[in-house]
């Protein structure tokens, strides 16, 4: 038999128990992946079908994060005042629209206007994402959900880069034209199969503050989790950007290159699944960790490389099992972090680390590399994922509670509710990170809710 019993188990437990809208969700994200051509692709269409320079493809790419940086915030707000499906179905149809003009678009300064809007659009879907997963997921289920969407992510991104090289042979209009399609086909499956998540907004007490961006900011162990993430977002952005110079320099061709980093889709779309599981059970503090020190170390590495492309596919494999570890264990616990009310702007926030790396990474990184040299860009990045690994460690322990955060769930059949061990926990609410990282779930399920804290007043 080709699908063991063994392996139809692990996948029961895998993908058993989830909520259909998460499916829909799932697919949406999976369609839209599927055709997501132009940011990858961006850069070559300026320099090698326009005749643009290095720099202003780099200035593009630039505007485009900064988009995204700034969508991040008013997306955020926008999920919690108007709702997660508005807020994603606009944000969907927007990019589409602009990805569309930017096939078209023609001179310098309205190229990079509409690649600044391309990217507030289609970051503006993260937050609503986000919440929704949060909002129909329960708790004890939320890593494996996290996982599983990050798992479509690099599976769309992995077919979709595949395919754009050989699409782009018949012009690169087509690309721009099959990646609106795509968000539009998103944006219908949100239409019609996913319903308004966002939970009814409570009575507010007289003496408890509403949660406005203000709090969220002043939250200062959510913002220490938020600066950790903006430290090791920034590490990743090398991979995509200097690491292909430092690559080039060396004398590695660029189809090896091509090879090298396309082991870190593969590597995601063959782990991603096996390792939910596993890290299900395992210290959420432990496995942040360890993440960090797979990603800063796994790019400290490429110090020692070489010309030698087997050596590099080595490292992209290092920091690609941190990123598979970190992603999901590190969603689950932003989601625990949210309260319910505010969760767009929580998630909001923390996709505001990804947006400034985006923004900030390349530039930085490469500047590093040109006036320090590639020793000293590596061995920068070995020391942010010990910095960030330290900062989780010590996040883990502040409580004083040992570090056993094993979540344990009683796995229900494909497509029926996930069955918590006892009563099912309270909604998440805005407390203290370094007790999400050390409290072990299977106590919250069972004793009862402790009394939350009451955050600081904010705008």
């Amino acid at each position: 038999m080709l699908v063991t019993p063994r392996f139809r188990r692990m996948l029961q437990e895998t993908a058993g128990g989830l909520p259909r809208q998460f499916w829909w969700l799932w697919v949406s994200t999976l369609v839209n992946r599927l055709g997501a051509f132009v940011v990858t692709f961006l850069a070559l269409y300026l320099t090698g079908s326009r005749g643009y320079s290095a720099s202003y493809a780099g200035l593009v790419a630039s505007l485009f994060g900064l988009g995204s940086a700034l969508s991040s915030i008013v997306a955020g707000v926008l999920t919690d005042r108007i709702g997660r499906r508005p807020t994603l179905l606009a944000a969907q149809l927007g990019t589409a629209l602009f990805t569309t003009v930017l096939g078209f678009a023609d001179g310098q300064v309205a190229i990079a206007v509409v690649a600044f809007l391309v990217g507030f659009c289609n970051n503006a879907t993260r937050p609503a994402i986000s919440a929704i997963i949060a909002d129909i997921v329960p708790a004890p289920d939320r890593v494996r959900a996290y996982s599983l969407n990050f798992w479509a992510i690099n599976l769309g991104f992995g077919l979709s880069s595949a395919a754009a090289g050989l699409i782009a042979t018949h012009g690169y209009l087509t690309l721009f034209l099959l990646d609106a399609l795509s968000t539009v086909l998103c944006a219908v499956v949100i239409f019609v199969r996913l319903p308004e998540t966002k939970p009814d907004t409570p009575v507010a007490k007289a003496d408890e503050p509403a949660t406005g961006l203000g709090t969220v900011f002043r939250d200062r162990r959510f913002m220490a989790v938020v600066g950790l993430t903006l430290l090791l977002a920034l590490v990743l952005q090398q991979g995509s950007t200097t690491l292909a110079v430092n690559m080039g320099l060396k004398g590695v061709t660029s189809s090896e290159y091509g090879l090298v980093i396309g082991l870190n889709g593969l590597l995601i779309v063959l782990l991603q699944i096996p390792f939910t599981r596993w890290v299900e059970n395992r210290s959420r503090s432990a496995m942040l960790a360890a993440a960090s020190l797979f990603i800063g170390w796994g790019f400290g590495l490429t110090a020692l490389a070489g010309s030698s492309a087997w050596f590099y596919a080595l490292t992209v494999a290092v920091w690609t099992i941190g990123e598979i570890l970190y992603t999901p264990t590190l969603m689950g616990l932003i989601a625990e972090l949210s309260p319910t009310h505010a969760r767009g702007r929580y998630q909001g926030v923390y996709s505001l680390s990804w947006s400034l790396a985006s923004f900030l990474g390349p530039a930085a990184g490469g500047v590093l590399l040109e006036r320090a040299g590639g020793g000293a860009l590596w061995g920068a990045c070995g020391v942010c994922g010990t910095v960030a690994a330290i900062g989780y460690a010590l996040l883990g322990k502040r409580t004083g509670v040992a570090a056993d955060t094993r979540t344990v769930v009683a796995v229900a059949p494909a497509g029926s509710a996930a069955v918590p061990v006892a009563a099912p926990p309270a909604e998440p609410t805005a407390e203290p990170v370094a007790e999400h990282l050390v409290e072990p779930v299977a106590e919250r399920l069972v004793a009862p809710p402790v009394e939350p804290e009451k955050a600081p007043a904010g705008a």
